[in-house]
């Protein structure tokens, strides 16, 4: 081993843009710092409630580019050497690995994505031996318990094909829906094998039962007949169901296959289930009465494996003697697929994936994004420092199939099992928030548990992003109330950790935490100087005076930086502008709500709900998203704030205009009609959803009507005001 302290495993390096951010952040706060002046200046010698919400507006503002900025100090990027693992362990000495994947509605979530993804993961270059998949079905359906045991079936054959020819792309769906398909001489058979597969199982989603002809073997038949009459998705018994077992189950070629697990746990309308949270908290247990690996993948439904060899890429840095004992786990980045060319609803987070987790990566490490993390097990049960429970990470040596496990893994699958117990709380998976992975990655992370950002050139993992706004905002919203949870939580990152973690970090910590709050602001500026300019009355300095040209200089800073980042990372500026356009969207309208379903929660008026989102599409639908067409199509109250500033910003931009011909000067309103012209450029998706289209992704008229009568009751009440 002499020669493995010549040969990295990984390297890590600052990346070339730091100086330049650090040197943009000192200057750009000086301006900052110079309006929040003007602001208290104007506060004191004015009378009006105006200069109370513009200093209100530039505040927070000012506050959450200061929690950006946190994430450009240390940029890092990493690359790892997959080549050299071998000069620092054998391969029947990597760790044992659990896979866990959680789907919640076989409607909402196709089970042929589900298994899909399963697919993908059983067929990873590692030791077979060592791999078990386990998948947590929250929607107690027995049509996902068939769609995997057709899995099964035809993972005999799709394992041996990918291990044969060296498969890359090893999502089946993916392999045969290549536009340039590798070909082999078994290619034509295993697709036969996948399509006969996905119309049976898609024919009982359909119908929404099971034929007998489907069933093939008796274990199948006592397996489904657990779902009584008494059986429904928030009332039942736990269901463990193994339907492969390494060592017992082989593949077409006499090959071993990998332990493949279906969980459902127990459902009771009068016990808390917790949300995903709770269900990988399940999965925590029953897997440790099974195979008790002490490396844990979580993957959501749809996230599919990209990459073969990503656990090796992990293993690069777990494994690695020199890295700090208390690493916790390896973050891989969510890419998604299917996105359209100009990205119209800024599906791809590129703020997420290519600022914040790489400027996270210097500091305590990036948070975990809810899929693609690779955990070591014993981070669920305490401290680095503490003693481990459930001697964690040593191999169960018994069939899983065995009664006795089998008996262990429906009683920790049980629902009141958690009650009296540090689950939640201390252990696995934090519960308090609809965001269960940022809120227990912080967690981690003030308990003094540090992590890494992986972002091979290749992507590890490949999933699905909404492709219709209403998904698109009423997601966002959902993280929205999560977040604000997390903010406001007994254990806050915040407040709990604050003797655990950097400034930074905290700072980083801030800004997702208190990412909703930047509704204030925009709705501020989205409204009230564009009813300022429909009421005749000037609020900003004239084009002559100094302070216009800051606000100025702010705005092009802030977006320049932006733009720059953008496009220096190798993509068009129309995407760029597709994306400014969905944050603000997102911004005016998730936030807002979030904000507000959160402070109705916090006081006991209303509680929010866990929506899956859909990974179903219409044809029509995918037609016009790929077209770069917006969908709006059902009356969401998501879309009144969009409409109504719509319309405001509109009419204020052409009444603006108005004055400044008959006065033959826009002196006094320069910047109120820079802004309502750039609410306005922003606002043509919405315009053409009102007016001009036909279809059925049009905007309804039920919510224009609503955002004309609102518009109207926003100026008469403005008009009292000025």
């Amino acid at each position: 081993m002499a020669g493995s302290q010549r040969l990295p495993l990984h390297t890590q390096r600052l990346m070339p843009r730091a100086g330049i951010n650090r040197a943009f952040a000192l200057l750009y706060s000086c301006a900052i710092l110079a309006l929040l002046y003007h602001h208290f200046i104007d506060l004191l010698q004015s009378t009006s409630m105006v200069p109370i919400f513009l200093l209100l507006a530039d505040s927070i503002l000012a506050f959450m580019w200061v929690t950006t900025q946190a994430f450009r100090m240390y940029p890092t990027h990493r690359q790892v050497f997959i080549e050299h693992l071998e000069h620092y362990v054998k391969e029947s000495d990597y760790p044992g690995l659990d896979v866990f994947i959680c789907t919640a509605d076989p409607y909402k979530e196709p089970p042929m994505g589900v298994v899909n993804t399963a697919l993908s993961v059983m067929a990873y270059d590692y030791p077979i031996e060592k791999l078990s998949v386990y998948v947590s079905d929250d929607g107690g359906s027995k049509l996902t318990l068939f769609a995997f045991m057709e899995a099964a079936r035809f993972a005999a054959h799709w394992l041996p094909y990918c291990r044969k020819n060296k498969v890359v792309e090893r999502c089946p769906k993916a392999h045969f829906g290549s536009s340039n398909p590798s070909r082999f001489p078994e290619t034509d058979q295993i697709k036969t094998m996948y399509e006969s597969m996905r119309v049976r199982v898609e024919n009982v989603i359909k119908r929404g039962s099971i034929s007998h002809d489907y069933i093939t073997k008796q274990g199948e038949s006592e397996a489904l007949s657990r779902w009584t009459d008494g059986f429904t998705p928030q009332n039942h018994p736990s269901v463990v169901q193994v339907l492969l077992e390494n060592g017992k189950d082989n593949d077409a070629t006499g090959h071993g296959m990998p332990n493949l697990v279906y969980i459902s746990r127990e459902k009771s309308t009068d016990s808390p289930h917790h949300f995903k949270a709770g269900a990988l908290n399940v999965l925590l247990r029953v897997s440790a009465t099974m195979t008790n690996a002490p490396v844990i993948l979580t993957l959501d439904s749809d996230m599919y494996s990209n990459d073969p060899q990503t656990p090796l890429r992990a293993l690069c840095y777990l494994l690695d003697p020199s890295m700090d004992p208390k690493l916790g786990y390896v973050q891989f980045p969510q890419v998604f697929h299917g996105i359209n060319k100009n990205d119209i609803y800024g599906g791809e987070l590129r703020h997420v994936f290519e600022v914040h987790m790489p400027g996270m990566d210097w500091l305590a490490g990036p948070i975990h994004a809810g899929s693609g993390g690779f955990f070591r097990r014993r981070v669920f049960y305490g401290c680095p420092s503490e003693t481990l429970e459930m001697n964690q990470g040593r191999q169960v040596s018994h069939s899983i199939k065995s009664r006795e496990v089998l008996e262990m893994a429906h009683h920790v699958a049980g629902c009141k099992y958690e009650n009296q117990t540090k689950w939640g709380r201390k252990m696995g998976f934090r519960y308090g928030s609809l965001v269960e992975d940022l809120y227990t990655s912080c967690l981690l992370q003030c308990e003094g548990w540090k992590s890494i950002y992986c972002n091979p050139k290749r992507p590890a993992f490949l999933g699905k992003s909404p492709i219709n706004l209403h998904d698109f905002l009423n997601q966002t919203m959902r993280w929205s109330v999560g977040l604000l949870e997390v903010a406001f939580s007994r254990y806050s990152p915040i407040t709990f950790g604050v003797q655990s973690i950097s400034l930074l970090s905290g700072l980083c910590f801030a800004h997702y935490t208190f990412w909703p709050i930047w509704a204030i602001p925009v709705t501020i500026y989205a409204f009230l100087p564009q009813l300022a300019l429909l009421n005749s009355a000037s609020i900003f300095p004239k084009i002559s005076d100094p302070w216009c040209w800051l606000y100025v200089v702010l705005f092009l800073g802030a977006y320049g930086q932006d733009y720059l980042e953008f496009v220096l990372s190798g993509r068009p500026t129309q995407r760029w502008w597709n994306h400014q356009r969905a944050w603000m969207m997102r911004v005016l309208s998730s936030f807002t709500f979030g904000l507000v379903e959160f402070l109705l929660k916090y006081v006991g008026i209303s509680t929010f709900g866990f929506n899956v989102t859909s990974k179903v599409v219409e044809e029509e639908q995918r037609k016009r998203y790929q077209k770069g067409i917006f969908e709006f199509g059902v009356p969401s109250p998501v879309f009144l704030p969009l409409t109504t500033a719509a319309i405001i910003n509109l009419v204020a931009f052409l009444s603006g205009f108005a004055q400044a011909c008959r006065q033959r000067s826009i002196e006094d309103v320069f910047l109120q009609m820079c802004l309502a012209g750039f609410a306005v450029v922003n606002c043509c998706p919405v315009y053409e959803a009102m007016a001009w289209r036909r279809d059925q992704g049009k905007l309804p008229l039920k919510i224009t009507v609503i955002s004309v009568v609102l518009a109207w009751a926003l100026y008469s009440a403005s008009s009292m005001a000025f």
